[in-house]
């Protein structure tokens, strides 16, 4: 059945077009758009009636235990309506459940599982969607399902390792911030006053933290507003395409962390591609999804300019070798070989397998580096602080010996 979609995208030229075309599914309706000449840089299903709007989030581990249970019951031959009573049961998420009991009404009706999916796209997106429509039409969705989950297990793996290894220097950091806070707004005052009173003349670190001091209790206000409002700005800022692409590229530059950003954006990138293809997704269709799952808008336009050499009839691998500054020879190396086996997925489930050490290997460095780097800064703050407030009562006592 055709469905309308609400599309915007640009042409050759760059002129950016929209409107609101019905095709058969969304892989269709990109194809027919790029024989217009146009890029889709947006595809959405027009609503039409009423559909269950989400209060609150689905996580990407209840989506994972949904695929790998849903998967399980259906490679054991349970019906897919059987399989969601099954499933709708454990689901503990409310908002989650009225979901899939939605979707189970769906099929019920006749509707396939991946049109019942499309209807919810803030839990399942356009990667999950278009594995399971190629799944169905191969008569493999058991398959494409269990190769789903793994895609999940591993995504979330990265993210967890990337949180656990910023959680340590992000504490230390508030709370060493935290307290240096303290002691000049509130310690550093009560000193100042006391030896002012005493008349003597202070040494150049006791004059220089209190001129810090002061400046921290008049501004102080101000300069939490300012941090505070700098940060909802680069919050909205990255919200637009634009600011999110000069933020990215601004991350990109920055020592140490930007290649660290690099690396998992590409393993997110190789395996999200190389678990389309390996699904039946075409190449096109799966390029178009794998810029966005890269979650980095850089990666994303090269990604799109891909696109475009490719759908000249270049190969994935001389369009990567165009792009040395962004793709590791081992990733030319290993795509290149796999499209001469005919393997492209399984090589790219391996380039994404490496650049996942290569991310544990460079947080690995980074905190090595990190954790010294920040108990000298903290150490050279609070001695620096207790010496200036030591020195004049040093120089006084030197002052009542004599």
């Amino acid at each position: 059945m055709p469905t309308i979609f609400i599309w915007k995208g640009r042409t050759e030229e760059g002129v950016i077009v929209s409107g609101e075309t019905e095709a058969p599914n969304e892989g269709d309706l990109i194809l027919t758009l790029r024989k217009q000449g146009i890029i889709p840089s947006f595809i959405k299903e027009k609503e039409e009636g009423k559909i269950l709007r989400l209060r609150g989030g689905v996580s990407q581990k209840e989506i994972l235990f949904f695929t790998r249970q849903f998967a399980t019951l259906f490679s054991s031959g349970v019906p897919i309506v059987q399989a969601f009573e099954a499933l709708i049961g454990q689901i503990k998420n409310k908002n989650f459940r009225k979901v899939l009991i939605q979707m189970r009404n769906d099929i019920e009706k006749g509707s396939s599982l991946a049109e019942a999916m499309r209807k919810h796209p803030k839990i399942f997106n356009s990667l999950y969607i278009n594995m399971v429509r190629a799944g169905e039409e191969g008569g493999m969705l058991d398959k494409v399902l269990f190769r789903m989950a793994d895609y999940f297990e591993k995504i979330i793996k990265l993210k967890r390792k990337i949180i656990s290894a910023m959680i340590y220097p992000t504490i230390v950091i508030g709370v060493a911030t935290l307290v240096v806070a303290i002691i000049m707004i509130f310690v550093i005052p009560t000193f100042a006053k006391l030896f002012g009173e005493m008349g003597l003349q202070l040494p150049l670190p006791t004059r220089i933290t209190i001129a810090l001091s002061n400046f921290m209790v008049q501004t102080g206000v101000f300069i939490l507003m300012g941090m505070i409002g700098f940060i909802i700005f680069i919050r909205l800022f990255r919200k637009t395409s634009r600011g999110k692409k000069i933020t990215d590229n601004i991350l990109l530059k920055v020592p140490l962390l930007g290649s660290i950003i690099l690396k998992s954006s590409l393993s997110r990138f190789a395996r999200t591609l190389g678990t389309l293809l390996g699904s039946g997704v075409p190449i096109l269709n799966s390029m178009e999804i794998s810029a966005k799952a890269s979650g980095n808008k850089v990666i994303e336009d090269v990604v799109i300019e891909m696109i475009r050499d490719i759908t000249a009839g270049k190969s994935l691998t001389e369009v990567l070798k165009l792009r040395p500054d962004l793709f590791h020879p081992v990733f030319i190396q290993m795509v290149s070989v796999g499209e001469s086996t005919g393997a492209t997925d399984e090589m790219l489930n391996k380039v994404s397998d490496f650049y996942d050490e290569e991310v544990d290997n460079a947080v690995a460095n980074l905190m090595n580096m990190l954790e010294p780097a920040l108990i000298v800064f903290l150490g050279v703050t609070i001695g620096f602080i207790v010496i200036s407030l030591y020195l004049p009562i040093f120089k006084l006592g030197e002052v009542v010996g004599r």
